[in-house]
């Protein structure tokens, strides 16, 4: 039997043996395979010289008396972020057929968008789509709504804010999110294509974005519709007078999407090119 076990009773032979072990460490650490400076792996982090840290990762795990800044770092993130793509996997996957609807949430509940909003949420309903937004008020409310009141599924993906909005009443299931980027995968993810009322800096962010990824061919069969010409009027002939006269697209990119002010009309094309 080794000295260590004869003395365990003791506890001296434990804390030679530990003396031992932190001592060879310490040295492999200050030269590791002769190398001359300071090295640690960790995982499959290496660090050397300046950048090695004291103790590991199990020792920094279970030590309860640690610092708590961690809980505020880039890694720590990683896992909210996975935590936030694993509920809405979780929570959308057997949605079924959907299209999601942006715009506004500045738009007041007496205007003809938002009455147009519930018409598009209805009609997506009874064509047997569930309807997404970002479960907010204004457009996304008046398309839940409609939605709602034909019987179908209301999804809303909310989005943590300084201005905290919260989910609108119409709303039958729900996520909120940390991260823009996820809440966006969610969007696309769920969705076979998208129906765009007038909206501001977050819906062009979507809009963009969704035109992006068709056009580079990330997604396929996906329409996209803007609903109310005189709104988009303006973006549509810029896009069309600049960016396609200056080369930096392609005439073709303006199949991307269609325009229209037609409720019906919008209803049939967003669900025409997606079944």
């Amino acid at each position: 039997m080794t000295e260590a076990s004869d003395t365990g009773d003791t506890g001296e032979g434990l804390d030679e043996a530990q003396e031992e072990a932190a001592a060879a460490y310490a040295a492999a650490e200050r030269t590791p395979d002769g190398k001359g400076w300071p090295e640690r792996q960790t995982g499959p982090v290496v660090r050397r010289r300046g950048q090695v840290q004291t103790g590991t990762t199990d020792q920094r795990l279970l030590d309860s008396h640690g610092p708590t800044e961690w809980v505020h770092g880039d890694p720590w993130r990683v896992m909210r972020i996975q935590s936030e793509f694993v509920e809405g996997f979780g929570t959308l996957a057997e949605l079924g057929a959907a299209v999601s609807v942006f715009g506004s949430a500045r738009t007041r509940v007496d205007s003809r968008e938002y009455a147009a909003g519930v018409r598009i949420g209805r009609a997506l309903a009874q064509a047997g789509f569930a309807v997404i937004t970002g479960g907010g008020p204004g457009a996304m409310e008046a398309a839940n709504k409609g939605a709602l009141e034909a019987g179908g599924v209301s999804v809303g993906l909310g989005i943590e804010l300084p201005f905290e909005q919260g989910l609108n009443q119409y709303v039958d299931i729900g996520v909120n999110f940390r991260y823009f980027f996820v809440r966006k995968t969610m969007f696309v993810k769920y969705a076979r294509g998208f129906v765009v009322l007038p909206g501001g800096f977050g819906t062009l962010d979507e809009l963009f974005e969704a035109l992006t990824l068709v056009q580079t061919k990330k997604v396929t069969r996906f329409p996209i519709v803007l609903f109310g010409t005189e709104y988009w009027g303006g973006l549509v002939s810029w896009i069309r007078t600049t960016l396609i006269a200056e080369g930096k697209a392609s005439p073709a990119d303006l199949e991307l999407f269609h325009v229209t002010d037609d409720v019906d009309q919008a209803v049939a094309l967003v669900t025409k090119e997606s079944a």
